[in-house]
């Protein structure tokens, strides 16, 4: 009889451990759709039942449609997977700017609460998804804004016009590829160090594509290689970049330019920053990439400069991560 009291109780508690761990607690994959034909109908339900500090890869599927949500991924949430069913037609879009006047706030938001998709996490993918801040041009609207570490994006779109992509936080680590990004001024800014493999960048009015604040200790900024910049129409007269802080670090190469690129490719954005701005260009192409009459203190890299710029060199720090193909 003890022993049958015995294997019952365990039996018990196996059970209610089984029901405490909750259904959502396992690798599956969460479906996200609009009309009701998945588990969730919004991505940010889908990611209220994600566990903290997960030690698996944890996928979130979002069917076609437009999503109008403002999203966080909070800190305590890795190793989670955006994915959309279709790139250009699911799409997670909010209208926020930096002048939107509130009782609290009657001087305007400001631009860092502007997003429409924060993450704060370590170890998030997207893939095939649109991300899209459609606010009215009138101040600063950010759609991605990034404060992790070891954050990839594949075959994603990011749109907006002002600051639309905000790389928010010193020596974390991004990855883009086959992207496409659009914006207005400074539309790729921060201190973050990211690398854009074969992007398309699209510029939609007579401005600056990015606006690096690289911190003086960190050796790599914003890195851009084997991407294509593209303008709209009417726009003529394009800056590659002006440091937001000193020391900003921002290299293009093997990338396509077109000739409405200016042809000294750089702005200072205060005198004194000349002396500090890491900017440089390597075997670029298209008209744009004409560097005869670039600024003094921008420069060329040489072909052995250019050999050591890798994602494994670029990325390196004291783990294993790993990503792109441009590899040791």
């Amino acid at each position: 009889m003890k022993y049958f009291i015995i294997v019952l109780t365990a039996l018990l508690a196996v059970n209610v451990g089984a029901e405490a761990a909750g259904k959502y607690d396992n690798p599956d994959t969460l479906v996200v759709a609009r009309d009701g034909t998945g588990e969730f109908r919004t991505v940010d339900e889908a990611i209220e039942v994600c566990r903290a500090f997960m030690d698996y890869h944890k996928v979130i599927f979002v069917k076609r449609g437009t999503y109008k949500e403002k999203l966080i991924i909070p800190q305590w949430l890795q190793h989670i997977e955006i994915c959309g069913e279709d790139r250009d037609n699911t799409i997670i879009t909010y209208d926020d700017h930096a002048n939107i006047k509130t009782p609290e706030r009657p001087g305007g938001m400001g631009t860092f609460r502007t997003y429409t998709l924060r993450i704060d996490g370590n170890d998030i993918t997207l893939k095939n998804i649109t991300i899209e801040n459609n606010a009215a041009r009138l101040g600063q609207a950010v759609a991605l804004h990034t404060q992790g570490d070891r954050l990839t994006f594949i075959n994603c779109r990011f749109l907006g016009n002002q600051d639309t992509v905000y790389t928010g936080m010193g020596d974390t680590r991004l990855y883009f590829e086959d992207c496409y990004i659009e914006g207005t001024t400074d539309f790729i800014f921060g201190p973050s160090t990211a690398w854009f493999e074969r992007c398309t960048i699209h510029c939609k009015s007579n401005s600056y594509i990015t606006a690096a604040s690289t911190p003086r200790e960190v050796p790599f900024g914003y890195i851009f290689n084997q991407c294509t910049v593209t303008v709209a129409d009417g726009v003529t007269k394009v800056y590659l970049g002006r440091p937001w802080r000193d020391y900003g670090y921002t290299l293009f190469m093997h990338c396509n330019l077109p000739a409405q690129i200016r042809p000294e490719g750089w702005h200072h954005w205060e005198q004194h920053r000349e002396q500090t701005a890491r900017y440089m260009e390597f075997e670029n192409s298209g008209p744009g990439a004409d560097n005869t009459n670039r600024v003094s203190w921008s420069r060329q890299l040489t072909k052995k400069e250019a050999k050591d710029i890798t994602t494994a060199k670029v990325f390196s720090r004291n783990d294993a991560w790993s990503v792109g193909a441009v590899k040791e």
